[in-house]
């Protein structure tokens, strides 16, 4: 057990918490299985918690001697995991059918970033099946080119001639019917590996309900702008007749994506919070599931700003347990984190997704949009029994922002965008956009600019599963007052959860024998 100072320099540490079980040697191979408490109150171990932890490893080819492990060289690595997120282990036929949803020779534009979509037409089923996991399929040597992919149902009234060929997704000529495709029925990010459903819950096929036609959406991510990449990625869909107890459902809760989510250069800590109201909640629950819908998985989306989302959960002005949360965010490992307990959202509760970002590094305005380099703040929610509620988000009061840096008045109607402001002198016919990025932003600036952009009012966004919105959608609402905030139980030292996982966990580990961190591991538990 060794840690390592500001220098970089290895020390053995006086508390020796990691706890060897197992240890085997061949000519190719060493493999520790060790153990250790998740909370040690050592100050040079790391807590583990259900956040991202980075594992460091490394080795050298000779054994460590009396003077401890020598420096290892190039030999070395390091991988995110999210050490209490196992997969659950729920068998699965190894016969399973399954169809892909596959890119077939997309051409990637030597840009940063591109949003491809193709449509596909779902097999057949004489009767309803059920999806119970979902695996990406990306092409060899793309793994960091794919970041995300999203499938989404479509309009049941289309026809196969969506089907001729793809589009750039958002393209101001991309095919009329992508319009139709709102609904996430699916979601995967870069890092993530394949999803199982819980045993009671699988993804319907084949009801009239049911998706006929769905829309692939993979976002390419080319910051060096390579030429001539052409890229086969996309979805494979395992399936069964063996119908399970209830639909699965996807919720997109967050800050909609849009200009109007700013966040100021230079900070080394912003929050941005999306507000899925009560009032949304109310009117699609009431209306669909008054006894409630239970979440059991949730994906945390960002890009490279971001550093923290917590998903937040509210009922009647008393703060849950959070529904999912990570501290550590990276923007290269994204999955789906399984819930030790279903978590119930009855009619009106609230839920905030909270996003933390660094901009320390970056000179101008960063802005909500589709880019890496631009940013988003969004949680995914599998929950059942499936709902007519696909997005439930909100964005901030964009005129009061631009008060806080001066505007009085911008030219109406609005017919540019991004629209003109029209006073006072020094920002007279700049873009919303170049005005915010002429203010001159320091620390105690952006400061009380996050402060403010906390307490405005928002617009809501509550949308049906057929491109059709609850009434409640265009509303303005009030974030939430909170009377109690969530206390979370103080950690103790030298003990755990009760479950197994949690009394401590065990790592089998290839090739290594050099602890630079407190955790460390090649294979997932």
């Amino acid at each position: 057990d060794y840690f390592t100072n500001a220098n970089r320099e290895l020390k053995k540490d006086t508390q020796q918490d990691y706890h060897l079980e197992y240890a085997m040697e061949n000519s190719t191979h060493t493999i520790i299985e060790f153990t250790r408490e998740l909370h040690t109150c050592d100050i040079n171990d790391k807590s583990i918690t259900d956040s991202t932890v980075r594992v460091i490893w490394a080795y050298h080819h000779e054994d460590a001697g009396e003077a401890g492990p020598k420096y290892h060289d190039s030999n070395r690595g390091t991988k995110s995991l999210r050490l209490l997120n196992p997969e659950k282990t729920s068998v699965l036929s190894t016969a399973l059918q399954y169809f892909d949803l596959v890119n077939q020779d997309v051409p990637i534009p030597n840009k940063d970033t591109t949003y491809w979509c193709q449509m596909f037409k779902i097999p057949v089923f004489q009767e309803k099946h059920h999806v119970v996991k979902v695996e990406p399929v990306i092409q060899r040597g793309h793994e960091s080119l794919v970041h995300h992919i999203l499938l989404y149902q479509c309009s049941s009234n289309l026809n196969d001639s969506v089907l001729e060929s793809g589009h750039e997704c958002y393209h101001p000529n991309m095919p009329d019917a992508f319009l139709t495709c709102e609904t996430v029925i699916f979601a995967w990010a870069i890092g993530g590996e394949g999803f199982s459903y819980p045993p009671h819950v699988g993804l319907s096929l084949g009801t009239p309900l049911d998706p006929h036609y769905v829309l692939l959406e993979v976002h390419y991510d080319n910051p060096t702008y390579e030429e001539g990449l052409i890229d086969n990625s996309g979805l494979r869909l395992f399936y069964t007749m063996d119908i399970r107890k209830y639909d699965a459902g996807v919720i997109e809760a967050g800050l909609w994506v849009s200009l109007f989510h700013t966040i100021p250069p230079g900070m080394p800590e912003f929050q941005s919070e999306g507000h899925c109201t009560l009032e949304c909640l109310e009117e699609a629950l009431e209306a669909e599931k008054p006894s409630g819908i239970h979440v059991f998985a949730v994906l945390l989306h960002a890009h490279l700003a971001g550093r923290g989302i917590r998903l937040r959960h509210f009922r009647k002005g008393k703060e849950m347990k959070l529904l999912a949360y990570d501290d550590d965010f990276d923007f290269n490992f994204q999955e789906f984190q399984y819930l030790k307990e279903e978590q119930t959202i009855l009619p009106g509760d609230n839920l905030i997704t909270e996003c933390r970002y660094n901009t320390k590094d970056r000179a101008e305005m960063t802005w909500g949009g589709l880019s890496t380099r631009s940013e988003m703040c969004l949680s995914y929610l599998l929950y059942y029994p499936r709902i007519n509620l696909t997005r439930c988000a909100s964005i901030p009061d964009i005129m009061e922002q631009l008060q806080f840096i001066g505007v009085k008045e911008i030219y109406r109607p609005v017919t540019t965008w991004p629209f003109i402001i029209k006073s006072p002198k020094q920002y007279k016919n700049l873009s919303f956009m170049d005005a915010m990025n002429k203010f001159k932003w320091t620390k105690k600036e952006g400061l009380s600019f996050n402060k403010l952009v906390l307490s405005l009012p928002v617009n809501v966004r509550c949308s049906k599963t057929d491109n059709a919105e609850w009434s409640i959608q265009g509303m303005t609402a009030l974030p939430p007052d909170i009377e109690r905030p969530y206390k979370a139980e103080p950690l103790v030292c030298g003990t755990s959860s009760s479950s197994s996982l949690h009394r401590d966990f065990s790592v089998n580990l290839l090739v290594c024998l050099l602890l630079l961190s407190c955790t460390l591991s090649t294979k997932r538990l």
